[in-house]
């Protein structure tokens, strides 16, 4: 008897294990719903899939690379069908594995696009590893229906193959929104002055608006006003509607003129987004002057009366940020203190009802509300701010980043921790939706950003609490390769800290190299001092710190760097990504070996040729970074592009060509050739 008990006890704890190791070879992003595994399948990544479907034809497939035939009601392995009464959310789906069979119900033609999606996920696993499918029955269906991210294109654009691959990807992680913040890069046709001369037409914008639909992604405009509008204000042809006559910022929003100029540009932005939702107008950051007895944010509320009221009658739900509202209200900061207790919050809100409600009877209805917040969404005034909205019958939706003012790539280890907050939040409070936004004020390359939207899908659709280990290890296996799913092969993560201090490396104290084009003698007020001949040793005494932070990031990067030519040896798919991130390094280590090069010139351990050698060196880093980011954007504006007054330093806003990612460096050689040449 105690024989067969110990026989049951194996054979539970090898089915047990069996169960486990097919967990960990099958990787789902985002993670669905429910999912039971019972084994291997017959079926592997070679196998024909002999499809069959009485009624619905096959969705768009985002992959070739499988056998897939067309099969009849008595010989086919692979049914699938829609059942719009079935017991599940919208975009939702069964997926059933047998031995033998493949069976997909789906609630919609969302859900049979997205189960297509994760199955194609299971078999490229196969592939990868050379197994069999599991036997597994899954339920899934989204968290936030709406799953949105933005494309800022406002400084520069990728080319245009790029664009198409990257909708196929998006769709493949279940993201089902778009909302491109088009600025000058649209072909305006009835405003074509404010056309960059190499925007893209409304015709290809609506191509891609036609291919992102076919896989359940929606396109919008967010065409900025009131301010954030020096893309249509720095020509002098509208120079006229400046609410300020010498600054290009913000529209004078009672000049009629104003609202034919907008109005234009929705219209055309419209028709190259002809699925789109929302109109997006943009709205923040800007305070108008008081006019005609008015104040400005009584300006403010008319300007958005007119835009939302414009929108509704073009059956588009308008979108306005949501910080001048609370800026008058004078709840703004309170949003992002983590320090306030909820206790706290509650108190503020209730001094501040009388400002807060002063124009609530003012304020659109038909405007979804954008609570953006960015790095602390769990911030109490977030959250109260979340409520206030929903218990004053006004419609909000939540903004999250993956990209802000991050130079040369997303920091804070891709923004993970606060995507995965404001995701679980909106999921808790039963919004809409969700916006992932990636600002090119900076304008990392976009590979970069992929791990960040990659986060988003798993948060919004999976909405569970998986940690940040456990999905940075999903991340590695489906971006590159199931064999980096180790810890061992993180090599993003790493490179936080070294990229976050090489941004103001060669900067003087207190400034900024988003500044240095902006002011008159950048190399007296922003690049930092160098060495005296007659004093040696002293700019060793003042940049001690400096010095060591470079030498401990130099051994760092070359550790980092040789992960990243394994891994680029090794991988199956993010090749090109890898090739950034190695620019990225390389250019990241290039500028902490001449930190030190100075600091052995200043204490005689070289001599002035090493150091003048290195702006050969540096020509050679440049080149080689223009060229693997010019494979996928557009990386030169054209000569009679117009460069608008820049009033929040965008560095990609800067110069014509990429002189702006290399400022800094480009600024010291030229400091140390007037030094000591």
């Amino acid at each position: 008897m105690k024989c067969v008990f110990k026989i049951i006890l194996i054979f539970i704890f090898f089915c047990s294990c069996q169960k486990s190791k097919i967990e960990e070879d099958f990787i789902l992003i985002p993670s669905v719903k429910n999912t039971e595994y019972d084994g291997k399948s017959s079926f592997n990544s070679k196998s024909d899939f002999v499809f069959y479907s009485e009624s619905n034809e096959l969705p768009v497939l985002l992959s070739q690379t499988f056998n897939l035939k067309k099969g009849t009601v008595s010989k086919h392995n692979l049914s699938f069908k829609i059942d719009n009464e079935l017991d599940i959310a919208d975009e939702g789906y069964h997926l059933n594995i047998s031995k033998e069979n493949i069976e997909i119900i789906a609630k919609d033609k969302a859900g049979l696009f997205y189960s297509f999606n994760s199955l194609l996920q299971l078999i490229t696993d196969s592939n990868d590893q050379n197994i069999n499918l599991p036997i597994v029955s899954i339920k899934d269906f989204p968290s936030l229906k709406y799953r949105s991210i933005h494309i800022d294109v406002k400084h520069h654009t990728e080319k245009k193959e790029y664009y198409f691959k990257l909708i196929d990807e998006l769709a493949s992680i279940k993201i089902n929104g778009i909302i491109v913040e088009f600025e000058d890069k649209l072909g305006y046709e009835r405003r074509p002055t404010i056309a960059a001369p190499d925007s893209y037409s409304i015709s290809w914008w609506k191509s891609l608006s036609d291919y992102a639909n076919d896989r359940n992604i929606k396109i919008s405009p967010l065409i900025q006003g009131l301010g954030h509008a020096s893309f249509i204000l720095k020509h002098d042809k509208y120079k006229g509607l400046r609410d300020v006559s010498d600054n290009d910022w913000a529209f004078n929003p009672l000049n009629p003129e104003t609202y034919d100029v907008q109005f234009d540009l929705y219209k055309d932005a419209m028709e190259a987004t002809p699925y789109g939702q929302f109109l997006h107008v943009g709205g923040d950051e800007v305070r108008v002057i008081d006019r005609d007895g008015k104040k400005g944010f009584e300006l403010n509320l008319l300007w958005l009366n007119k835009v939302s009221e414009f929108a509704k009658q073009n059956n588009r739900t308008p979108i306005f940020w949501d910080d001048m509202y609370l800026k008058h209200g004078g709840v703004w900061m309170v949003t992002r203190n983590t320090k306030l207790t909820k206790a706290k919050v509650d108190s503020i809100w209730i001094n501040n009802e009388k400002k807060l409600t002063e124009y609530l009877d003012d304020f659109p209805k038909n405007c979804i509300y954008m609570r953006w917040n960015y790095f602390y969404p769990w911030a109490e005034g977030n959250l109260k701010t979340i409520d206030w909205y929903k218990e004053n019958n006004l419609k909000v939706m939540g903004a999250t980043a993956g990209q802000t003012r991050w130079v040369l790539m997303p920091q804070d280890y891709s923004n993970i921790e606060s995507i995965k907050s404001f995701s679980l939040n909106s999921v808790a409070n039963e919004l809409d939706g969700l916006l992932l936004t990636l600002w090119d004020d900076d304008s990392p390359h976009f590979e970069l950003y992929k791990r960040g939207i990659y986060a988003f899908a798993e948060y919004t659709w999976g909405g569970n609490d998986l940690s940040s280990k456990e999905f940075k290890s999903k991340f590695r296996q489906k971006f590159f390769s199931p064999s980096f799913n180790d810890e061992k092969f993180e090599f993003i993560d790493d490179l936080d800290k070294p990229v976050r201090d090489w941004a103001n490396l060669f900067i003087k104290e207190n400034k900024h190299r988003n500044q240095i084009t902006k002011t008159s003698l950048p190399l007296e007020t922003h690049i930092v001092e160098l060495p005296e001949i007659n004093n040696p040793g002293a700019w060793n005494q003042k940049f001690d710190k400096k010095i060591s932070i470079a030498k401990d990031h130099i051994k760092d990067l070359k550790i980092i760097i040789e992960k990243i030519n394994q891994q680029k040896t090794k991988t199956i798919r993010g090749s090109y990504a890898l090739e950034v991130y190695e620019q990225v390094a390389k250019l990241a280590l290039f500028s902490y070996e001449t930190f030190v090069v100075i600091s052995n010139f200043d204490n005689d351990k070289n001599d002035l040729s090493s150091l003048l050698n290195k702006e050969n060196e540096f020509v050679s880093i440049r080149n080689k970074f223009e060229e693997v980011y010019a494979k996928s954007r557009n990386i030169i504006k054209p000569d009679d592009y117009i460069l608008d007054q820049d009033h929040h330093n965008h560095t990609a806003n800067q110069t014509l060509n990429m002189d702006w990612q290399f400022i800094a460096e480009i600024k010291l050689f030229e400091k140390i050739n007037l030094t000591y040449k």
